[in-house]
């Protein structure tokens, strides 16, 4: 009888625990998979994210130039052409710096946007299999009523073991809160991170926008400096005065270049450590091979007289970038008011290279570059009226045809 006794409470164990087991599995069958946890500080995350997107866009709109004002800045200037020139430039400059700004701002938006997009989909997904695991446990406990904790309870041998499983089924239920409260969260997240992708996405529409606005502002102090340049040219009714007034810009220009070329000179150190190995340039306007004018002698296009053109202009959009030519250490990043933003480089054996009118300068005096390097980007400043990169190759302190160095 003893032996009956005990192996009907050995039965009962295991009926117990065949019973926990079935339940767990059913409960725990889907949402082992999920092995995405959210926490109060994933969803404090996405609202910080919806927060700085905001934030991104008034610091946007706040550092958009204003054309209108900038152009009554510049009527006090207009007396002093060279002045004017400068301050046009300047401003040029910083708009190329703000335009630059924001194409990076929007290609790490649109890698944002990326990285959201897909936290949306895997969040979805695991609140898919989630919802699996509850209703697998919904209907578990349908089908089983309160029979389930009715039998775990009344087939316990003895009063302990009845404060064990009574202990069981409070774990169950607490676990069952748990992963209410996980859904509940989950859910949350889904709809910040929606909110957050729909702000990034606007924000990403708003600095395309602002570009456009840069852009049209930019396009806005070229014409007005080109007609203010046109003004000056037509108010010189003397026609030896106009070309007087030429040759000057062209010997303020070959002075400066010369100045530069004579310290480098005085510098034995620096005349010594580079030397030209006889190589070939590369294009300095990659993608952009239309010459707008040629190195040699031309018809100026507006003093109707011969005039040596020292160097080859390359017609390109404004921002497109300048490459060196070859290696060598930047001997200028400067401005000139005939050539604008400038750089020049020293090759080696009295080579040197001359990059003029960029609307942005990315590399600084004394700094070393390589064959290929972007240093600038194409732009208008100076004594210029239209987009181009004008390239001028001097050796032992005389402009030569850049085509001897360049295969074309």
């Amino acid at each position: 009888m003893i032996a009956f006794y005990r192996n009907k409470s050995l039965l009962n164990r295991i009926v117990s625990v065949i019973l926990i087991m079935t339940f767990m599995a059913v409960v725990l069958n889907t949402s082992t998979t999920v092995s995405y946890a959210v926490t109060e500080e994933s969803i404090k995350q996405k609202e910080s994210q919806i927060s700085d997107a905001k934030k991104e866009r008034d610091s946007m709109k706040s550092n958009l130039t204003n054309l209108e004002s900038l152009k009554k800045e510049l009527e006090s200037t207009k007396s002093d052409l060279n002045a004017y020139i400068q301050q046009i430039d300047s401003s040029l400059t910083d708009i190329q710096t703000k335009i630059d700004t924001l194409t990076e701002q929007i290609t790490a938006k649109e890698t944002e946007i990326e990285e959201t997009q897909k936290e949306l989909e895997e969040a979805i997904e695991v609140q898919k299999q989630q919802y699996e695991a509850m209703k697998k446990r919904i209907k578990f406990m349908y089908e089983q009523g309160d029979t389930l904790y009715f039998e775990l309870l009344v087939q316990s041998g003895s009063f302990a073991e009845m404060l064990n499983k009574a202990e069981y089924i409070e774990l169950l239920s607490a676990y069952d809160r748990q992963k209410l409260n996980e859904y509940i969260q989950q859910t949350q997240l889904i709809e910040v991170t929606k909110e957050a992708l729909e702000e990034e996405k606007t924000t990403l529409d708003e600095a395309k926008k602002d570009v456009e606005i840069e852009q049209s502002n930019m396009e806005a102090l070229r014409q007005e400096k080109n007609a203010e340049l046109s003004t000056v040219n037509s108010d010189i009714q003397d026609k030896e005065a106009a070309i007087k007034e030429y040759e000057a810009q062209i010997a303020a220009e070959d002075a400066a270049i010369a100045a530069l070329e004579a310290e480098v000179a005085r510098d034995k150190a620096e005349l010594n450590k580079l030397k030209y190995d006889g190589g070939m340039f590369t294009w300095p306007c990659p993608s952009y091979t239309r010459i707008s004018d040629d190195y040699g002698m031309r018809l100026h296009p507006t003093l109707g007289i011969n005039k040596m053109h020292n160097g080859i202009d390359l017609a390109a959009p404004a921002g497109s970038p300048i490459l060196a030519a070859y290696n060598g250490t930047v001997v200028a990043a400067s401005y000139e008011a005939s050539m604008g933003n400038y750089v020049m480089i020293n090759h080696g054996d009295g080579l040197y290279t001359v990059y003029m009118h960029c609307s942005k300068l990315y590399v600084s005096q004394g700094q070393s570059v390589t064959k290929g390097q972007t240093i600038a980007a194409v732009g208008t400043t100076g004594r210029s009226t239209g987009n181009h990169l004008h390239f001028g190759v001097r050796l032992n302190g005389s402009y030569v045809s850049p085509w001897n160095y360049l295969s074309n």
